[in-house]
């Protein structure tokens, strides 16, 4: 087989820019798989990018998509796992929304025991980010109080699951009474309506944030400043309401704050492959035992991705939008 379906980014715009196209099946090149794309999770980087404002990195594929489940089709050389034939997911430097794709195989993990395929696609570019933000990064501890905003997200269900297991008071913040309930039923403490509540006064009263994670930005940054503790670390990881604020630096360093951040698609193979090795020691037993979950919100065939941006673009979604290729 040497031609495969995709959907391609046709011009930088609105959901409807996504179109079906068919492109040569990609061949791997050393230290690389190709996988046969079972599915693939949709993801706001995706939106980014085909708004155009989120440029591949160089040498990836102009395709989007971050992450898939899927068998080995092809492995490069130089390759001892996985092997043709393994099934697996994969943070991808692009390209899933397509039947084949090539990534490097470090950046590859066992299809977790009793989960589907269309679960593992939920699992690379979330389980990647909270990881390697919260924990990493962030250095949560248990017992901490960690405050979460877009808790009902894929990236929020995630954190809060994982903060949840590893011993961490969770607050999260949410945009409706169901969503709260999502957030409550999978572990957090309390949840927040932000169209109700002010989330600056409940931690407040709750002594202060020992980590915050944001990905919301602009008029959040002074407040999310305002309700941590002393010592507390505050990591961004996206800015829905825009990247600036002004902030006042002096109440940073009378708590002695620490404010940082990250993208994952533009660092390198091996801080990838670094991330994925401690998932696979540290997470990956989880999944496997069935202690931690994607939660799953819907499933679009690949010609309807612009029916999936459109879901995801309304914000109305609780958990992870997939491809079925």
């Amino acid at each position: 087989m040497s031609e495969m379906r995709a959907i391609e980014i046709t011009e930088a715009g609105g959901p409807e820019v996504l179109k079906l196209c068919t492109r040569p099946v990609p061949e791997p090149k050393a230290g690389q798989v190709v996988i046969k794309v079972a599915y693939a999770g949709v993801n706001r980087p995706d939106a980014l990018q085909r708004a155009g404002s989120y440029a591949p990195p160089p040498g990836a594929s102009d395709l989007p998509g971050l992450e898939c489940s899927g068998e080995v089709a092809a492995v490069g050389a130089g390759v001892d796992w996985p092997k043709v034939g393994d099934k697996v997911c994969a943070l991808l430097p692009g390209g899933g929304y397509a039947e084949y794709v090539a990534t490097p195989a470090a950046h590859c993990l066992p299809v977790p025991q009793g989960m589907g395929m269309k679960e593992a696609a939920c699992l690379p570019e979330t389980f990647y980010t909270v990881w390697s933000n919260v924990f990493m990064r962030g250095g949560l501890q248990a017992g901490e109080r960690f405050l979460i905003h877009g808790g009902s997200s894929g990236i929020g269900t995630t954190a809060i699951q994982l903060a949840n297991h590893f011993g961490a008071r969770v607050f999260a913040t949410a945009g409706s009474a169901e969503k709260c309930q999502a957030c409550l039923d999978l572990g957090a403490e309390r949840a927040i309506n932000y169209r109700e509540e002010d989330f600056v006064k409940v931690m407040k009263d709750e002594g202060g944030a020992n980590l915050i994670l944001d990905m919301v930005g602009g008029d959040y940054i002074p407040r999310n400043v305002a309700c941590m503790a002393n010592d507390a670390r505050m990591v961004h990881i996206a800015f829905l309401n825009g990247p600036k604020a002004e902030l006042n630096f002096a109440v940073v360093m009378a708590k002695r704050l620490t404010i940082t951040g990250s993208t994952l698609r533009p660092q390198s193979d091996l801080a990838k492959a670094r991330i994925a090795d401690e998932l696979r020691e540290k997470v990956w037993p989880l999944l496997d035992a069935g202690k931690v979950a994607p939660v799953m919100d819907s499933e679009f065939a690949l010609e309807k991705a612009a029916d999936a941006h459109a879901r995801m673009e309304g914000s109305t979604h609780i958990g992870k939008i997939v491809l079925k290729i």
